[in-house]
């Protein structure tokens, strides 16, 4: 494979090298940890019931910064390892392969084994003898899947509290005979306060910072 791409010419070299960059932002979206944030901040924003704010453009930053802090060290190391081919044959296909096995190696930790071995099965007819076989493109979606299902786990977990709280306000409207007025309407104050009190946001951003250590 190494051998075939330093014999591309430098024409098919640039529009191989066009093509991988015109994949950056999927890449960005769904092969970092991305992902994670911006789903579990959708969640967090669902749970407190309020619809506008935050502005979606926030959660999106906040999700984008946190995940350059996360990715940081993978990133470091994918300029490392590229370059060192791309000065000794001077090929940028080359170089983006190599590069791109750090990626590989942060998305085979975060991915659960029946997801990567379902997808492999697609890909090919015999197992890989070592990680080091499979391709970037065979971890992707099984990394994909498997952070579907992580974010949706925190999720579940996040909505639990804002459930009972919107369940216990009901009840007292309802007792009090309070039928016309939205339960919704009266439980977001006290899910705004109780959020603020245990400091949510901080709660919420060291816990996924933290499950990716």
């Amino acid at each position: 494979m190494e051998a075939l791409l330093k014999d591309l010419s430098p024409v098919l070299q640039l529009l191989a090298v066009m093509a991988m960059f015109s994949m950056l932002p999927f890449m960005f979206v769904c092969m970092t940890s991305f992902l994670r944030y911006a789903i579990v901040f959708g969640f967090l924003k669902q749970a407190l019931g309020a619809q506008q704010i935050p502005p979606a453009i926030v959660l999106v930053g906040l999700s984008m910064i946190l995940t350059f802090y996360t990715m940081a060290p993978v990133f470091q190391q994918m300029y490392e390892v590229g370059s060192k081919p791309y000065q000794e044959s001077g090929s940028m296909v080359l170089a983006i392969s190599e590069g791109s096995k750090p990626l590989k190696e942060f998305m085979l930790k975060q991915t659960r084994e029946q997801d990567l071995a379902f997808f492999v099965q697609l890909a090919r007819k015999e197992a890989p003898e070592s990680v080091e076989d499979i391709t970037i493109w065979e971890a992707a979606p099984a990394y994909i899947l498997s952070e579907l299902k992580t974010a949706f786990e925190i999720g579940f977990i996040i909505f639990i509290p804002f459930i009972v709280l919107d369940l216990v306000v009901a009840n007292v409207l309802l007792a009090l005979g309070m039928f016309m007025l939205s339960p919704t309407i009266v439980s977001l104050p006290f899910k705004l306060l109780i959020f603020i009190a245990v400091d949510g946001w901080g709660l919420v951003v060291n816990g996924l910072v933290g499950s990716y250590n």
